[in-house]
């Protein structure tokens, strides 16, 4: 009796229920509820302490895009950035970076003597490795009121000259080969000028910090009365109006050079092609661009006219003056710097 009460009810329910089943079977992949997301690819990126705002404000987005574009995947970073020898001891001490761009290739020297990177690996690269340029320069007080025009006028009595620390500092080894350079060149004709000069400028240090930018902060909370350092970070800050200083570009100064490399034992092979599109964007003229833009001075001269801030230096020089940087380090850095410099001055 009851089967026959209920008979038509489930004749009508029960194809509707299949019907129901079935068409939730071909939507359940496309419900929102039910889509898995995709994990975003990620690039591990260690950076000297000046490349902060660059990479992540204008390197990283336009890469994330073009990838994108080309493949329909997001790319995260994870970047980390502090003096250049301060995140060569990271990598050397495990830190999973899978690229890094360092101050100078002294560090990348280092990483490979370590056994971190292959002897001379970043030779393959385009440039040698040299992702970008920029000169070291002179900031002063707003005004220049010690009238500070070239290395020389640090030397003076009076005057204190804020620096970064060459034990931590890529910028600061820059630096030393810079003031070194800049004596040896006016004179060269007298085998102590470059020392001398050294000597003049390092007697009037009042301040090290352990990078460029941290050496930026001291000289901007009020040390000394100038500041050796970067262009780039002071064309920056004077684009948006944040330059609390001026820049005084030497007669004489060095062009520093910044060196890429791949650690390649933290890279799996899902990781190659796409550390691989990364590495080949950081020399294509989009990115190169974007240096220009940012202060740097791309390897490549004709986008340099794009950044019409760029100062005149009358006597530029570069490392392979000096032989390149082993042989500056050791003949420099290390003989003169250190085992001269700082013995005369008791430090």
């Amino acid at each position: 009796m009851k089967y026959s009460i209920l008979a038509p009810y489930l004749r009508n329910v029960i194809p509707l229920t299949l019907l129901s089943s079935l068409a939730l079977y071909a939507l359940w992949p496309w419900l929102p509820f039910t889509r898995q997301t995709i994990a975003p690819r990620t690039i591990v990126f260690y950076g000297f302490s000046i490349l902060g705002s660059v990479m992540e404000q204008a390197i990283f987005p336009a890469f994330q895009s073009q990838w994108c574009a080309q493949t329909g995947e997001q790319v995260e970073f994870i970047s980390s950035f502090a003096g250049s020898g301060t995140i060569t001891n990271q990598i050397i001490m495990g830190v999973p970076a899978e690229l890094a761009l360092l101050s100078l290739e002294l560090d990348a020297l280092r990483l490979s003597e370590a056994g971190v990177i292959d002897a001379n690996s970043w030779y393959a690269l385009p440039q040698r490795g040299v992702i970008n340029r920029t000169p070291f320069v002179i900031l002063v007080r707003p005004g220049n009121p010690k009238g500070i025009h070239d290395f020389i006028d640090l030397t003076r009595p009076g005057i204190g000259v804020v620096h970064p620390d060459p034990l931590t500092s890529g910028g600061a080894n820059w630096a030393i080969v810079a003031e070194y350079g800049a004596g040896a060149r006016a004179d060269p004709d007298r085998p102590e000028a470059g020392y001398d000069l050294l000597l003049g400028i390092w007697r009037n240090v009042v301040a090290q910090a352990a990078s460029a930018r941290s050496a930026r902060t001291q000289f901007e909370n009020g040390f000394g009365d100038a500041l050796i350092t970067y262009e780039q970070e002071a064309l920056y800050d004077q684009a948006r109006g944040r330059l609390q200083a001026e820049i005084i570009y030497p007669q004489r100064t060095i062009l520093s050079e910044h060196t890429l490399v791949i650690i390649e034992r933290h890279i799996a092979p899902a990781q190659r092609e796409l550390i691989d599109a990364f590495v080949q964007f950081l020399w294509s003229e989009p990115a190169q661009r974007l240096f220009v833009e940012y202060g740097y001075r791309s390897v490549y001269e004709e986008l340099n006219r794009a950044n019409p801030q760029f100062g005149t230096i009358g006597d530029p020089f570069m490392i392979d003056d000096f032989g390149g940087w082993p042989q500056a380090k050791r003949d420099i850095v290390e003989g003169i710097w250190k085992d001269r410099v700082l013995q005369e001055l008791e430090r």
